[in-house]
Formats: structure tokens, sequence, C-alpha cells
């Protein structure tokens, strides 16, 4: 439950939009990554302790945060290529990089995946973006409304959406929890230290439906994340992050306390990774709000 919550606590504002924009506004001081953010909001920016920064979280908790997506180093990719936020934990070492997660934050990524392209098909519909009649083409998915419409011929698209969602997302769980069981079977882990030695990921979807994911996450991303609408907020969103950004970094007195006494004593890198923490920590409206603060003249500050 921790890693399901925490995993993606460093996701800035605007999602994967504020993201690269954040990325791009720090590209001369390091640059910016979420899955890196977390470890560095669970482990320096929270205080809840006065002998310490972070929140004291367990060796396993920290291994799954970090490595919920695969092993980090490899062959091809040694520490020092790792971004700087897990470069700057001085126990990232210990943290095993180069192998996988342990079997829970296995499960936390996965069901991450399960959660945003089910609402995702929900969200395209209720926006316009793409209709019930254009998912009937995608394998699986198409199979899962056509068979609600069957059932229900008098629903309405939104109810026939709600519905085949739910199912959808069923279909998904039971199907990792089948394959993962079939892994076990063939694996034969005996302890979270030898899941994690196995080489591979224990945890995870048949073939028979990992063809079918990538075709939504691929319809999705041309129909959904791509279209015109979609890319005018991100733009929107961009923009907005790049002029916070800039305005922070060059005049950091415009910061609330305690932000701007600490990055009015710093400058360069030191003083713009302050801007990214705090930045980073806003929510979607809480960015509009200091943006009409410090743009809109007829707004409080």
């Amino acid at each position: 439950e921790t890693l399901a919550l925490s995993h993606d606590l460093g996701h800035p504002p605007f999602g994967h939009a504020g993201e690269d924009q954040l990325d791009a506004c720090m590209a001369p001081y390091e640059g910016f990554d979420h899955n890196a953010q977390s470890l560095r909001i669970v482990t320096r920016l929270e205080r809840r302790y006065p002998l310490f920064n972070g929140l004291n979280l367990t060796w396993e908790t920290l291994e799954g945060l970090v490595k919920h997506n695969g092993p980090l180093t490899g062959p091809d990719t040694p520490i020092t290529a790792l971004p700087i936020a897990f470069r700057d934990f001085p126990h990232l070492e210990d943290l095993e990089l180069d192998q996988f997660a342990g079997p829970e934050a296995q499960v936390a990524a996965l069901s991450d995946d399960i959660a945003y392209n089910n609402h995702d098909i929900d969200d395209g519909i209720a926006a316009g973006l793409f209709t019930v009649d254009d998912l009937m083409e995608l394998p699986v998915v198409g199979d899962v409304f056509r068979g609600v419409r069957m059932e229900y011929r008098d629903l309405d698209d939104r109810m026939v959406t709600y519905e085949a969602v739910r199912r959808l997302i069923g279909l998904w769980i039971n199907d990792l929890v089948d394959e993962t069981r079939t892994r076990v079977k063939r694996l034969k882990p005996q302890s979270a230290a030898e899941v994690r030695a196995l080489g591979e990921p224990l945890v995870g979807f048949s073939e028979a439906l990992e063809g079918p994911q990538r075709t939504l996450r691929t319809f999705l991303y041309s129909r959904m994340y791509k279209h015109y609408r979609v890319n005018r907020m991100r733009s929107k969103a961009k923009r907005v992050l790049a002029d916070l950004f800039d305005v922070f970094l060059n005049e950091p007195q415009t910061l609330p306390p305690p932000w701007n006494a600490a990055a009015t004593r710093e400058e360069g890198a030191r003083r713009a990774r302050i801007v990214c923490d705090y930045m980073a920590g806003m929510t979607d409206t809480y960015a509009l709000e200091e943006y009409r603060r410090l743009f809109d003249t007829s707004a409080l500050t």
C-alpha cells in the first residue's frame, strides 16, 4: 500500500507535460526526473523528525520506490548515468540497483498501468476524443464493449463505458494474478530476495494480453495524448511552468516562505534545485493560482 501511494509522489503538476517542461528548465542543472524526485521527497524534503530529514522509511519501501519499473543499472547504465536526485542519495548503492524490485513494487507498477489505461478510456470518451465505436476495433477491449452492448441493448454509451471499463479492470487484474501464479510455479522463488535475483519480472501479464495492452496504449497515444486539444493544454501547461520557473529563479524573493530564504541564500544549480523542488510539489490548481498571482495584475498576491 505504501508503494502504491508513494511511487508517483515526484510527479509535478500537469503530468508528463509538466515533467518534460521541468526537465527542460533544469537541463543546465542536471535535469528533472519524477521517479528520482519521489526518492528525494521521502528521504530529504519531508521533515518529520528533529534529528534528520525524510520519513525514515524501510529499506523495502525505498528499494521498491526506486526500482518499481525495473533495474536502474546494468552493463550500459552505470550509476553515474542516473538522475542527480538518485545520485544524491547516500545509500543508493545499498538498494541493489541491478536487480528487479520485490514483488510488492512489481504489483504496484502494473496496478498503475491497469488504472491509468482504463481510466484514460473513460476520460477520452467523456472528452469526445474518441467514441465507443472507435474502441470496437481494438482486440480484447472491443470484445468487452461488444459484450456489454449485447447484454444491455438499451444502455447509452456513457453507461456502456462505465460497465465495460469495470469489466476491463477486472480482466486485467485476473490475468495479472493468474500469470503471476504461473510464474511462481515455474520459477519457484522462496523469498523476496530470490524474487529480486530472478533476472526477470515475477509479476506480469500473460502473452495473450500483452499484445492488446500495447495496442490500447498505441491507440490512446494517437487518439488522446496527441489530440490537438490535449496538445493545446500541454502547451499552456508548459508555458505556465516555464514562466514560473523563470521568475522564481531570477527573483527568489517572490517564492513563499520558507522557500524564499533558502533560494536567496543559494545561486546557480543549488537555487535552481530549490525552485524545482517547490514547483514539483505543486498541484495543477496551485500552479495556476501561482501563475495568476504573479502575472495577473488584478490578482491578490
